[in-house]
């Protein structure tokens, strides 16, 4: 019972961070986001929820494996940096959507790859596979970051 409530509480939190950043995204999507240049590989508005999703249930996930195994002996690192990804996930919607601020959701994206990357190499250290789960998330904010800064260059 207890391992369930872990992996429940493991998905839930990155859901929950997606959720609260919605809000901010439903605002503008369908308004400012209309107005603005965007590249030719900007992909359908209808790609980016199912997407976000199993990247976010991946992130929980992943955090389920580093805490079964009792956050090895990087507790605090993982903890942390976990808590600045998500933070900073939170707050590209906000800077991005909410503030319509292009250049600001760049420099946001652009530490949460770094912080992405240092999140991989942690949980590497603790379980294999919980770093491979962060892969795809990686790849897309890697794939989200060019169009961000495409996206502020255009504008």
């Amino acid at each position: 019972m207890k391992k369930i409530l872990k992996l429940l509480v493991s998905i839930f939190i990155p859901l929950l961070v997606g959720f609260l950043s919605s809000f901010f995204t439903s605002s503008s999507v369908n308004s400012w986001f209309l107005t603005i240049n965007k590249p030719f590989f900007n992909p359908p508005s209808f790609v980016f929820a199912p997407v976000w999703t199993a990247l976010y249930i991946l992130i929980g996930l992943s955090f389920y494996l580093v805490w079964e195994k009792n956050f090895g002996k990087e507790k605090r690192q993982v903890i942390g940096i976990y808590s600045i990804q998500l933070f900073l996930n939170f707050t590209w919607s906000l800077l991005f959507f909410g503030l319509k601020s292009p250049f600001f959701a760049l420099v946001d994206i652009v530490l949460l790859l770094i912080v992405i990357i240092v999140n991989i190499v942690i949980c590497y250290k603790v379980s294999r596979k919980a770093a491979y789960l962060l892969i795809p998330y990686l790849l897309w904010v890697s794939f989200a970051t060019i169009l961000n800064f495409s996206i502020f260059i255009l504008n």
